[in-house]
């Protein structure tokens, strides 16, 4: 993602059309998001992956179960416009203490976007990514070596080999599944869609790992949550690899993150 300090400009605004908007900045997105009347604006993940996946959501299918925001053009036609894009805003709050509910929209996203293939900048060859998830994500799969630290030798002693097929996946679920208020009902929406190439059930694996350690759910839910997954226990420590990588290349691993993983570490490893 561009590093882009403060809100879009007024350059920005008028090539996406919302010059006359007020700006408001919204909640997560990590403080980078901003509304514009009906848009959201944020800034892009470069041109390659940004405007692959406008052009994907711009069609694709939406179900009872789930929706998406479409990406929004700039007035002159292109996706981006400078440092950022530009997405219909749709409302709805995320709730991550509602974990089975998210699966159960990611599960029916993934089935809707199962028949892509595989894109070339997420092809095995690419270097990895500068960015600490995209590289957290290559050394929980063994593309990459794991930051030193025991908690993480512990994981990487549990894995084993992953059966299932992969294909596209959404790796950030729980925070990014809005849920419409209950006086004005509407299907679930997924947003901030960061692509990957894993089996399915790895959106899955990372919203239940997220919830046990960060909002509160019961690590005995853990089974409960992928009882239809399959190599769920083995996604399961993927998953867990992955934020704790992440956690380390953000500079964010402390004592207090090691107690939060440490249950779901003992329960897995």
């Amino acid at each position: 993602m561009n590093t882009v300090a403060g809100a879009p400009d007024a350059g920005t605004l008028r090539a996406f059309g919302v010059a006359d908007q007020r700006l408001e900045r919204l909640a997560g997105g990590r403080g980078l998001t901003w509304r514009a009347g009906d848009v959201v604006l944020r800034p892009h993940d470069g041109a390659t992956v940004t405007d692959w996946r406008a052009g994907v959501l711009a069609e694709l299918a939406h179900t009872s179960t789930f929706r998406t925001p479409r990406p929004v053009r700039t007035v002159e036609g292109p996706w981006r416009a400078g440092a950022w894009e530009a997405w219909e805003w749709l409302p709805g709050r995320a709730d991550e203490t509602r974990v089975a509910d998210v699966i159960r929209v990611g599960n029916a996203f993934h089935r809707a976007i199962a028949h892509l293939d595989r894109p070339a900048f997420l092809a095995p060859s690419t270097p990895c990514p500068a960015d600490p998830w995209g590289r957290a994500d290559r050394m929980a799969w063994g593309a990459a070596r794991l930051p030193d630290d025991p908690t993480l030798d512990r994981l990487a002693a549990a894995f084993r080999p992953v059966r299932a097929p992969s294909q596209l996946v959404h790796g950030d679920l729980l925070g990014n599944v809005l849920f419409a208020d209950a006086a004005v009902p509407a299907v679930p929406a997924v947003i901030d869609w960061p692509p990957s190439w894993r089996p399915a059930g790895f959106g899955a694996a990372v919203a239940a790992v997220d919830a046990v350690c960060w909002h509160g759910v019961p690590v005995a839910q853990l089974g409960a949550l992928g009882a239809d997954v399959a190599e769920w226990d083995q996604l399961l420590v993927r998953a867990l690899a992955f934020r704790i990588a992440t956690l380390h290349l953000l500079g964010a691993w402390d004592a207090a993150a090691a107690a939060r993983h440490r249950p779901v570490v003992d329960a897995l490893a």
